[in-house]
Protein backbone atom coordinates (compact mmCIF):
# COMPACT_ATOMS: atom_id res chain seq x y z
CA UNK A 1 0.00 0.00 0.00
CA UNK A 2 3.04 2.11 0.87
CA UNK A 3 4.99 1.53 -2.30
CA UNK A 4 1.98 2.33 -4.32
CA UNK A 5 1.03 6.01 -2.84
CA UNK A 6 4.86 7.10 -2.26
CA UNK A 7 5.05 5.96 -6.12
CA UNK A 8 1.82 8.54 -7.14
CA UNK A 9 3.37 11.18 -5.23
CA UNK A 10 6.64 10.99 -6.43
CA UNK A 11 5.74 10.83 -10.04
CA UNK A 12 3.11 13.46 -9.18
CA UNK A 13 6.03 16.26 -7.42
CA UNK A 14 8.85 14.82 -9.27
CA UNK A 15 10.41 13.90 -6.08
CA UNK A 16 12.25 10.95 -4.16
CA UNK A 17 10.87 9.85 -0.30
CA UNK A 18 12.91 8.23 1.68
CA UNK A 19 10.27 6.77 4.72
CA UNK A 20 11.12 4.94 7.44
CA UNK A 21 9.37 3.74 10.57
CA UNK A 22 10.44 4.05 14.18
CA UNK A 23 8.44 1.60 16.58
CA UNK A 24 8.26 2.59 20.39
CA UNK A 25 10.96 0.46 22.32
CA UNK A 26 9.52 -2.57 24.46
CA UNK A 27 12.79 -1.69 27.04
CA UNK A 28 10.45 1.42 27.63
CA UNK A 29 7.64 -0.06 28.61
CA UNK A 30 6.56 -0.43 32.46
CA UNK A 31 4.92 -2.92 34.82
CA UNK A 32 1.08 -3.10 35.32
CA UNK A 33 0.02 -2.86 39.20
CA UNK A 34 -3.92 -3.71 40.33
CA UNK A 35 -5.95 -0.84 42.12
CA UNK A 36 -4.22 -2.10 45.78
CA UNK A 37 -0.08 -1.47 43.92
CA UNK A 38 0.19 -5.10 43.98
CA UNK A 39 1.90 -6.36 40.29
CA UNK A 40 -0.73 -6.86 37.63
CA UNK A 41 -0.24 -10.81 36.50
CA UNK A 42 -1.72 -12.17 33.14
CA UNK A 43 -3.86 -15.04 33.10
CA UNK A 44 -0.81 -17.16 32.70
CA UNK A 45 1.03 -15.69 35.59
CA UNK A 46 3.22 -13.46 33.66
CA UNK A 47 3.71 -10.04 34.33
CA UNK A 48 2.16 -7.14 32.28
CA UNK A 49 4.23 -4.68 31.14
CA UNK A 50 2.62 -1.76 29.06
CA UNK A 51 3.81 0.96 26.69
CA UNK A 52 4.74 3.82 28.31
CA UNK A 53 3.00 6.62 26.97
CA UNK A 54 4.53 8.98 23.98
CA UNK A 55 6.89 9.96 26.26
CA UNK A 56 9.18 6.86 25.29
CA UNK A 57 9.14 8.14 22.27
CA UNK A 58 11.66 10.48 23.22
CA UNK A 59 14.43 7.72 22.52
CA UNK A 60 13.15 6.71 19.29
CA UNK A 61 13.95 10.65 18.85
CA UNK A 62 17.24 10.68 19.97
CA UNK A 63 17.90 8.19 17.35
CA UNK A 64 17.44 10.67 14.69
CA UNK A 65 20.17 11.89 12.35
CA UNK A 66 18.71 15.04 11.12
CA UNK A 67 19.65 18.87 12.04
CA UNK A 68 16.05 19.55 12.27
CA UNK A 69 13.12 17.28 13.02
CA UNK A 70 9.35 18.25 12.27
CA UNK A 71 6.67 16.35 14.57
CA UNK A 72 2.87 16.61 14.22
CA UNK A 73 0.12 14.03 15.27
CA UNK A 74 -0.53 11.70 12.23
CA UNK A 75 -4.26 11.96 12.49
CA UNK A 76 -3.77 16.04 12.28
CA UNK A 77 -3.52 15.87 8.63
CA UNK A 78 -5.69 17.95 5.58
CA UNK A 79 -6.84 17.83 2.12
CA UNK A 80 -4.14 18.84 -0.16
CA UNK A 81 -6.53 21.83 -1.04
CA UNK A 82 -6.05 23.26 2.31
CA UNK A 83 -2.15 22.61 2.93
CA UNK A 84 -1.28 26.36 2.21
CA UNK A 85 -1.11 27.85 5.52
CA UNK A 86 0.28 23.76 6.76
CA UNK A 87 3.46 24.60 4.57
CA UNK A 88 3.33 28.09 5.03
CA UNK A 89 3.71 28.41 8.69
CA UNK A 90 5.83 24.57 8.71
CA UNK A 91 8.30 27.09 6.97
CA UNK A 92 7.87 29.43 9.34
CA UNK A 93 8.50 27.91 12.43
CA UNK A 94 11.64 26.11 10.91
CA UNK A 95 13.08 29.71 9.94
CA UNK A 96 12.54 31.24 13.08
CA UNK A 97 13.95 27.89 14.69
CA UNK A 98 17.21 28.45 12.29
CA UNK A 99 17.33 32.55 13.94
CA UNK A 100 17.42 31.57 16.90
CA UNK A 101 19.21 28.94 16.59
CA UNK A 102 22.36 30.59 15.32
CA UNK A 103 21.55 33.09 17.52
CA UNK A 104 22.70 30.68 20.51
CA UNK A 105 24.93 29.30 19.51
CA UNK A 106 26.93 32.54 18.64
CA UNK A 107 26.31 33.91 21.84
CA UNK A 108 27.13 30.54 24.02
CA UNK A 109 30.45 30.84 21.63
CA UNK A 110 31.57 34.58 23.01
CA UNK A 111 30.50 33.07 27.00
CA UNK A 112 33.00 30.40 26.24
CA UNK A 113 35.57 32.29 25.21
CA UNK A 114 34.99 34.92 27.89
CA UNK A 115 32.76 37.69 26.95
CA UNK A 116 32.72 41.00 28.47
CA UNK A 117 30.61 42.13 31.48
CA UNK A 118 28.53 44.00 29.60
CA UNK A 119 28.03 41.64 26.11
CA UNK A 120 27.37 39.17 29.37
CA UNK A 121 24.57 41.30 30.12
CA UNK A 122 23.47 41.59 26.66
CA UNK A 123 23.24 37.91 26.01
CA UNK A 124 21.21 37.04 29.35
CA UNK A 125 18.97 40.36 27.99
CA UNK A 126 18.60 38.54 24.64
CA UNK A 127 17.96 34.92 26.40
CA UNK A 128 14.97 36.27 28.10
CA UNK A 129 13.67 38.55 25.60
CA UNK A 130 14.49 36.20 22.39
CA UNK A 131 14.46 32.49 23.79
CA UNK A 132 11.46 33.40 26.45
CA UNK A 133 13.83 32.49 29.88
CA UNK A 134 13.18 34.57 32.89
CA UNK A 135 16.22 34.47 34.35
CA UNK A 136 16.60 34.41 38.50
CA UNK A 137 17.65 37.34 39.95
CA UNK A 138 21.39 36.22 40.62
CA UNK A 139 22.09 34.88 37.45
CA UNK A 140 25.80 33.55 36.47
CA UNK A 141 27.53 33.51 33.07
CA UNK A 142 27.38 29.82 33.78
CA UNK A 143 23.48 29.49 34.11
CA UNK A 144 23.75 31.73 30.71
CA UNK A 145 25.92 28.89 28.84
CA UNK A 146 23.69 25.65 30.47
CA UNK A 147 20.64 27.67 29.19
CA UNK A 148 22.03 27.97 25.96
CA UNK A 149 23.67 24.78 25.49
CA UNK A 150 20.85 22.68 25.31
CA UNK A 151 18.27 21.71 22.44
CA UNK A 152 15.80 24.29 20.98
CA UNK A 153 12.23 24.01 19.61
CA UNK A 154 9.28 26.12 18.35
CA UNK A 155 5.73 25.11 19.06
CA UNK A 156 2.88 26.05 16.71
CA UNK A 157 -0.19 27.01 19.73
CA UNK A 158 -3.60 27.68 17.70
CA UNK A 159 -6.35 29.80 19.65
CA UNK A 160 -8.52 27.35 22.04
CA UNK A 161 -11.44 26.14 20.50
CA UNK A 162 -12.21 24.05 22.65
CA UNK A 163 -10.27 21.24 21.73
CA UNK A 164 -9.02 18.73 24.20
CA UNK A 165 -5.20 18.64 25.07
CA UNK A 166 -2.81 20.36 26.85
CA UNK A 167 -1.71 24.12 26.15
CA UNK A 168 1.43 26.52 26.78
CA UNK A 169 1.81 27.89 30.13
CA UNK A 170 4.95 29.36 32.06
CA UNK A 171 6.44 27.28 34.62
CA UNK A 172 9.32 27.52 37.35
CA UNK A 173 12.60 25.70 36.16
CA UNK A 174 15.47 23.88 38.72
CA UNK A 175 17.50 26.50 38.32
CA UNK A 176 14.76 29.17 39.53
CA UNK A 177 14.23 30.05 35.75
CA UNK A 178 10.91 30.82 34.63
CA UNK A 179 10.34 29.10 30.81
CA UNK A 180 7.60 28.11 28.73
CA UNK A 181 6.46 24.95 28.91
CA UNK A 182 3.08 22.53 27.04
CA UNK A 183 1.63 21.68 30.17
CA UNK A 184 -1.58 18.69 29.93
CA UNK A 185 -4.40 18.87 32.16
CA UNK A 186 -3.11 15.79 34.30
CA UNK A 187 -0.39 18.14 35.37
CA UNK A 188 -2.48 20.45 36.52
CA UNK A 189 -3.94 20.42 40.14
CA UNK A 190 -7.19 20.76 40.68
CA UNK A 191 -7.23 24.01 42.47
CA UNK A 192 -5.74 25.47 39.20
CA UNK A 193 -7.75 24.14 36.78
CA UNK A 194 -9.50 27.26 35.93
CA UNK A 195 -5.84 28.13 34.69
CA UNK A 196 -6.19 25.73 32.13
CA UNK A 197 -9.58 26.16 30.64
CA UNK A 198 -9.23 29.68 30.21
CA UNK A 199 -6.13 29.31 28.77
CA UNK A 200 -6.01 31.35 25.06
CA UNK A 201 -4.42 28.51 23.49
CA UNK A 202 -4.14 25.07 22.51
CA UNK A 203 -1.54 22.53 21.62
CA UNK A 204 -1.79 21.13 18.37
CA UNK A 205 1.46 19.08 18.22
CA UNK A 206 3.30 21.22 15.76
CA UNK A 207 7.08 21.55 16.52
CA UNK A 208 10.18 22.19 14.74
CA UNK A 209 13.20 20.67 16.77
CA UNK A 210 16.77 21.05 16.62
CA UNK A 211 18.67 18.27 18.35
CA UNK A 212 22.10 19.79 17.61
CA UNK A 213 25.07 21.23 19.57
CA UNK A 214 26.98 24.64 18.20
CA UNK A 215 29.91 22.20 17.21
CA UNK A 216 27.31 19.64 15.40
CA UNK A 217 27.35 17.33 17.89
CA UNK A 218 24.12 15.66 19.16
CA UNK A 219 22.44 16.08 22.55
CA UNK A 220 21.25 12.99 24.49
CA UNK A 221 17.92 14.29 24.64
CA UNK A 222 17.15 12.01 27.43
CA UNK A 223 19.32 14.06 29.82
CA UNK A 224 16.68 17.09 28.86
CA UNK A 225 13.73 15.18 30.67
CA UNK A 226 12.02 15.96 33.84
CA UNK A 227 10.99 12.08 35.57
CA UNK A 228 8.96 13.62 38.01
CA UNK A 229 6.54 14.41 35.27
CA UNK A 230 5.24 11.30 34.95
CA UNK A 231 2.04 10.21 35.73
CA UNK A 232 -0.09 7.28 36.64
CA UNK A 233 -3.18 6.72 34.75
CA UNK A 234 -6.34 3.95 35.26
CA UNK A 235 -6.59 1.45 32.36
CA UNK A 236 -8.35 -2.28 32.03
CA UNK A 237 -7.72 -5.53 30.39
CA UNK A 238 -9.88 -7.77 30.69
CA UNK A 239 -12.22 -6.23 32.22
CA UNK A 240 -9.79 -6.27 35.50
CA UNK A 241 -8.64 -2.46 35.78
CA UNK A 242 -5.01 -1.97 36.35
CA UNK A 243 -3.21 1.52 36.78
CA UNK A 244 -0.58 2.49 34.91
CA UNK A 245 2.63 4.03 34.59
CA UNK A 246 3.08 6.41 31.62
CA UNK A 247 6.42 8.10 31.33
CA UNK A 248 6.16 12.19 30.73
CA UNK A 249 5.05 13.16 27.79
CA UNK A 250 7.15 13.93 24.32
CA UNK A 251 6.51 17.05 24.53
CA UNK A 252 5.53 17.60 28.16
CA UNK A 253 7.93 16.46 30.33
CA UNK A 254 9.98 14.45 27.76
CA UNK A 255 11.28 17.99 26.66
CA UNK A 256 11.34 19.85 30.03
CA UNK A 257 14.74 20.83 29.30
CA UNK A 258 14.30 22.20 26.52
CA UNK A 259 14.66 25.80 24.82
CA UNK A 260 10.70 26.65 24.09
CA UNK A 261 9.32 29.30 21.49
CA UNK A 262 5.71 29.31 20.98
CA UNK A 263 4.54 30.65 17.60
CA UNK A 264 0.51 31.59 17.27
CA UNK A 265 0.05 29.77 14.26
CA UNK A 266 -3.73 29.94 12.02
CA UNK A 267 -6.67 27.57 13.28
CA UNK A 268 -6.77 25.93 9.63
CA UNK A 269 -3.51 24.22 10.22
CA UNK A 270 -5.01 22.16 12.75
CA UNK A 271 -7.72 19.71 11.41
CA UNK A 272 -7.50 16.71 13.92
CA UNK A 273 -9.31 13.47 13.89
CA UNK A 274 -9.97 12.17 17.23
CA UNK A 275 -13.74 10.86 16.81
CA UNK A 276 -15.00 9.19 13.95
CA UNK A 277 -17.31 11.85 13.39
CA UNK A 278 -14.00 14.53 12.77
CA UNK A 279 -13.96 13.06 9.57
CA UNK A 280 -17.13 14.55 8.37
CA UNK A 281 -15.16 18.66 9.29
CA UNK A 282 -14.93 20.49 5.89
CA UNK A 283 -10.77 20.14 6.25
CA UNK A 284 -11.31 16.33 5.61
CA UNK A 285 -13.67 16.41 3.09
Amino acid sequence: LLEGVVAKYEERFGVKYDISFSVQKSSTDTVAVNPDNTPFRNDDGTLLFRPAGHGALIANLDEIAADVIFIKNIDNVTTDARRADTVLYKKALAGLLVEIQERAFAALKELREGASAMRTAEIAQMIEEELCTKLPDEWTPELLIELLDRPIRVCGMVRNDGEPGGGPFWVEGKRGECALQIAESSQISPEDAPMMSGATHFNPVDLVCAPARYDGTKFDLTKYTDPATGFISSKSKDGRELRAQELPGLWNGAMADWTTIFVDVPLATFSPVKVVNDLLRPEHQ
